[in-house]
């Protein structure tokens, strides 16, 4: 079965996985390699609240504002709507994921399948 596995690959792709593999798993595991106890900076705790929101916002907003790999280039775009209603919602609903994602959905689906933008 290893070999079947094996059948292809050459060394130096075989040894950039395990190269990476060691690499993910030493730093994963370097909070639980340290004998003595530690705490983050406060700073660091607070930028670190944010990285949810900036990882998001990274993936959803290229795929709201562009198509084809340029910027969209009409207003009527209905991914355009459902964004900014779901961004209202999420402000007047006190910060509401539900909200965000009921009220984006229900500007977007009647835009792009009603209207077919």
């Amino acid at each position: 079965m290893i070999d079947a596995l094996l059948a292809g690959t050459d060394l130096w792709t075989l040894a950039t996985l395990l190269g990476l593999g060691a690499v993910t798993v030493l730093t994963r595991c370097f909070f639980f390699i340290s004998s003595q106890p530690w705490k983050l900076p406060a700073w660091v705790a607070r930028g670190l609240q944010y990285a949810p929101v900036a990882a998001l916002a990274a993936v959803v907003l290229p795929e709201v504002v562009m198509s084809q790999g340029h910027l969209v280039p009409t207003w009527q775009d209905a991914r355009i709507f459902g964004a900014a209603a779901g961004t209202a919602a999420y402000f007047l609903a006190r910060r509401s994921t539900l909200a965000t994602i009921v009220v984006g959905m229900a500007v977007y689906l009647p835009l792009h399948l009603g209207l077919g933008w």
